[in-house]
């Protein structure tokens, strides 16, 4: 199925990729300084190795800007913008995460926040759904993500007291 582009597509494309690349930079500036702290700390036996997380963010923040950019195409129906919104929320609530887990360095108030951005997550796939199934469906490898760093982020917190 092929999928009509005009200039505004283009455009909100651009946007969409903006947008998410740069809350993943914003979170990465938060991580940086931190990585002798994080590699430091106990792990579960199941925690990736370190370098799968640049990859593995990129190819999830790359999802998520062309779900945004589905949902966006729909502008301006309600349930779009609703759903934009909620994104933009998510999206905040992640970098969030970054800072008080890495930037902080608190393992307790990072398992606290991630709980909230995985409840948003669902929230944001759900309403995503209801505007452009494709979109929703680019979503669940984040929410998968996003679910396995919520019991490492536990792991971590039970491990290092």
């Amino acid at each position: 199925m092929e999928i009509p582009v005009d200039s505004k597509d283009i455009l909100k494309l651009i946007v969409s990729l903006s947008l998410s690349f740069t809350a993943a930079i914003v979170g990465a500036l938060a991580v940086t300084p931190n990585i002798a702290w994080q590699a430091a700390l106990n792990k579960p036996f199941f925690a990736p190795p370190h370098w799968l997380f640049g990859p593995a963010w990129s190819i999830l923040f790359l999802l998520m800007a062309i779900a945004l950019f589905l949902v966006w195409r729909k502008w301006p129906a309600k349930e779009a913008k609703w759903a934009m919104a909620l994104y933009i929320a998510q999206l905040v609530l992640n970098v969030l995460w970054n800072y008080l887990f890495f930037g902080m360095q608190r393992i307790d108030l990072g398992l606290v926040e991630i709980v909230v951005l995985l409840a948003m997550i669902v929230v944001t796939v759900n309403a995503f759904y209801k505007v452009d199934k494709r979109a929703a469906y680019l979503m669940v490898p984040y929410l998968l993500w996003v679910t396995f760093a919520t019991i490492l982020n536990a792991f971590i917190w039970l491990l290092n007291p």
